[in-house]
């Protein structure tokens, strides 16, 4: 889902206050003033605190090493929401789209963005030769499709198998491109040591949808 907060500059209560009596020595001891009185503004700032303090959210799920939990929720626009909890706090993403919301240039993804951009070039060239992304290109790849891993975990864990094909076949899309289109060796290499791992959770993903579905040869057939 790190920085210090500047210091609050508190006005100090300027309400006169009378001053201790003389002391039985005659001498007039120091004058005394009285703890300021909260303020407005610090009342209104510890109340907005309290509503952005995560631990009533997090109270009651404590997070378990080793496991990956998860859950749904209904967030505030009504939509159902998924929940990774994390040891320090927890990700919120939605179900569809793009897990955290946004829409880069209109489309739903950036993987859409350079997809579109490669069928711009080849219907302008005649060829995908010459298209080529550069090491910031396949980067935000790279941490667009981190976010659909965790999106596509998570709904492994809840078995809601059909929205993992759909996030697996996508990163396996994101390998596909960098993997041809990368201008540095780097790029083109870096993300080939998970496609194993995808291709499996794929499999498993759209197994068990046959399995429910009774269809067992087919599941067979997908597995193998």
């Amino acid at each position: 889902m790190d920085s210090h907060s500047p210091q609050e500059n508190v006005p100090q209560d300027s309400t006169p206050v009378p001053p201790v009596p003389p002391a039985s020595g005659g001498e007039d001891t120091e004058i005394r003033k009285a703890p300021p009185r909260p303020t407005a503004d610090r009342k209104r700032a510890a109340r907005a605190g309290s509503i952005n303090d995560l631990t009533p959210i997090l109270k009651g799920w404590d997070y378990e090493p080793g496991t990956v939990n998860v859950r749904k929720v209904v967030g505030l626009d009504g939509s159902a929401k998924l929940q990774m909890r994390l040891d320090l706090g927890l990700l919120q993403m939605e179900l569809t789209g793009r897990p955290d919301g946004q829409r880069p240039h209109g489309c739903e993804s950036f993987l859409e963005v350079y997809e579109q951009r490669l069928l711009e070039h080849t219907r302008i060239t005649g060829t995908s030769d010459g298209f080529v992304l550069d090491g910031d290109d396949c980067q935000l790849l790279r941490d667009e499709a981190a976010m659909y891993y965790r999106r596509y975990l998570s709904l492994f864990v809840l078995g809601e198998f059909a929205g993992v094909v759909r996030d697996t076949e996508r990163n396996l899309r994101v390998l596909d491109l960098c993997s041809r289109f990368g201008s540095h060796k780097g790029d083109r290499l870096v993300l080939e040591q998970y496609r194993p791992y995808i291709i499996m959770m794929n499999t498993r993903a759209g197994a068990s949808i046959q399995s429910r579905k009774k269809e067992y040869r087919q599941a067979l057939v997908t597995v193998r």
